[in-house]
């Protein structure tokens, strides 16, 4: 079989990029605690890959008494603070974007976190195409995410990778017709002839990637 590079790569942010879930957890715990409630490492796990409108839905019904863009707008802010003080990057990220930045391979960063976390973290990257939580309507898992990044870069989403590592958006790069990569971070994702499990990204070449690639339209 003849590997071939895809038309571009669909970039997950948190948990794939970056490991920004131990500050999206601080930000949790703070917001809740500063209403009277509890928020365990159970409950910010059971919020990975969650899109923020949904998640704030769930921090409304632990007693957190704002509206749901304030409650974003309050768990984004302390995020971000965070990030300007260090950047956890994920093993191997920034090598695999500056590898597919020479091969001239597109690339887009598709989040569900909000426009002013994802788009510094594009920058130091040097990735000019973001979708952003507040960029679309329907948040992962549906399709629309990665749809509307392959929108963006002017390819179709089946002659794309998509790299994740949540369950919800697996789910959203799958049903948007890519081939589809995950790289579990915070949480065991299970195995699936939908999609290619790697432990991690770290070492990983465009040698990979486009057999990944071929491997999965092949079997499609």
């Amino acid at each position: 079989m003849t590997s071939q590079l895809p038309a571009a790569v669909l970039l997950d942010m948190d948990g794939t990029l970056i490991d920004s879930e131990p500050y999206w957890m601080t930000a949790e715990t703070e917001l809740v605690e500063s209403f009277g409630g509890v928020w365990t490492h159970e409950d910010a796990m059971g919020q990975v890959g969650s899109g923020l409108f949904d998640s704030a839905h769930v921090f409304q019904d632990r007693g957190v008494d704002l509206p749901a863009a304030e409650i974003i707008g309050r768990l984004t802010s302390r995020v971000v603070a965070q990030l300007s003080d260090s950047v956890p990057w994920r093993p191997g990220a920034r090598e695999l974007v500056a590898a597919l930045a020479e091969a001239a391979v597109p690339t887009a960063i598709v989040t569900m976190s909000m426009r002013t976390m994802a788009d510094p973290i594009a920058r130091l990257l040097g990735i000019d195409h973001v979708v952003s939580g507040d960029d679309v309507d329907n948040e992962k898992p549906h399709p629309e995410p990665y749809l509307r990044g392959a929108e963006l870069l002017g390819v179709a989403a089946i002659d794309c990778v998509a790299i994740e590592d949540s369950r919800p958006g697996l789910a959203s790069a799958v049903a948007s017709g890519a081939a589809v990569i995950g790289v579990p971070a915070h949480i065991p994702l299970e195995p699936s002839p939908d999609y290619t499990l790697w432990p991690t990204l770290e070492g990983k070449t465009l040698d990979d990637i486009a057999a990944v690639f071929s491997a999965q339209r092949l079997a499609s």
